[in-house]
């Protein structure tokens, strides 16, 4: 037995030996895959982990996360303050998404799953290495009008050399409601192969919104071979406050709001606006808007698409029942689906 003893501790030695390293190899191995800094990250809004390898410090957001945690994502660095409604207004940063509906006062049927999930669409194109902002006022512009600086387009891509849509959100002229009728509405029309551009135009005056929108379709026309969009069939949407705008360009066009002299839009999408002005020459035309909008009468929204069909204008109408004013994409209310009727209709206008 003494004879054996010398063979058990080598054996015992070797087990503890092997032991140990794995040990050491498991421990490497995890921060390893922390120090790589692309990992496997759980999808909250999807309520399950993601296949989908994005870097470990762009998390999606939840309806759980402040307005603050949004601003200051990283995927946002350098623009994130320009998502939200209101400009200088600090206090809207404590309020919770899922109370995000209470910063859009205009606005009905906010849903909070929509926003987060546009939101996180925009956070993996970051991830995946794209541009989604843009300045299109240079910086001799914004030292001229220090308004500028605000001003500015998020970008939905769609296939290359796709048209381009830009999107107006409302608010009264007094905040920019794009997490509600801005960024949804452009993942829709980007899953449609199409691109879409957001506008974030000054608040406060509707002739300098409409100088922006002017200044930004200009820019997307003088920069679309690097942005990859077609010059041809584009289309302006605009919701409430930004309809007007779309109106301002359609009747008179972008050199008169002191951009460049380009054809009119191939389409034009309008939603829930009391603006009436038309033309003989307006564009293809789609007019939606609910019968209890407490704020743009349907009865006056009802008369401008008689006025434009006589005026040989193409036109479709949807008037829903039970929507309220500022919709967005109408889910939860008889307007939903509208944004893809839009779509088609742009597809089969444009030309």
């Amino acid at each position: 037995m003494a004879n054996n003893q010398p063979m058990k501790k080598e054996r015992m030695s070797g087990c503890y030996a092997t032991v140990l390293l794995f040990m050491v190899a498991f421990t490497v191995g995890i921060f390893s895959s922390y120090a790589i800094g692309n990992q496997n990250v759980p999808d909250h809004h999807n309520g399950g982990a993601t296949g989908v390898n994005t870097p470990s410090n762009y998390l999606h957001v939840t309806t759980g996360d402040s307005v603050r945690s949004v601003v200051e994502h990283p995927a946002f660095r350098g623009f994130g303050e320009y998502l939200l409604p209101w400009d200088n207004r600090p206090q809207q940063l404590d309020a919770i998404l899922g109370d995000v509906g209470s910063l859009l006062p205009y606005h009905s049927h906010v849903n909070p799953d929509i926003v987060v999930g546009a939101l996180n669409h925009m956070i993996d194109e970051v991830a995946s290495g794209r541009e989604i902002f843009y300045d299109f006022y240079n910086e001799r512009q914004k030292r001229q009008d220090p308004g500028k600086h605000s001003a500015g387009l998020f970008f939905f891509r769609g296939e290359p050399g796709a048209p381009f849509a830009v999107i107006c959100p409302g608010g009264g002229f007094s905040y920019v409601g794009s997490l509600h009728e801005g960024f949804p509405h452009a993942v829709e029309i980007s899953k449609n192969g199409l691109n879409a551009f957001v506008l974030k135009y000054r608040a406060g005056s509707g002739l300098k919104a409409s100088e922006d929108l002017a200044a930004a379709i200009s820019f997307i026309v003088d920069q679309a071979d690097t942005l990859g969009v077609s010059k041809e069939g584009y289309s302006l949407w605009g919701s409430s406050a930004g309809a007007r705008m779309v109106g301002d360009i359609a009747l008179n066009g972008t050199a008169y709001y002191g951009g460049r002299d380009l054809p009119k839009p191939g389409a034009v999408i309008i939603a829930y606006t009391g603006h009436s002005i038309y033309s003989p020459g307006f564009p293809p035309t789609f007019i939606t808007v609910s019968a209890d909008d407490p704020i743009a009468s349907a009865s006056v929204v009802d008369r401008r698409v008689h006025n434009l069909k006589d005026a040989g204008v193409t036109v479709k109408y949807h008037r829903f029942k039970h929507a309220g004013h500022g919709f967005g994409t109408g889910v939860g209310t008889d307007a939903a689906g509208w944004v893809n009727d839009a779509i088609r209709f742009w597809i089969n206008n444009s030309n």
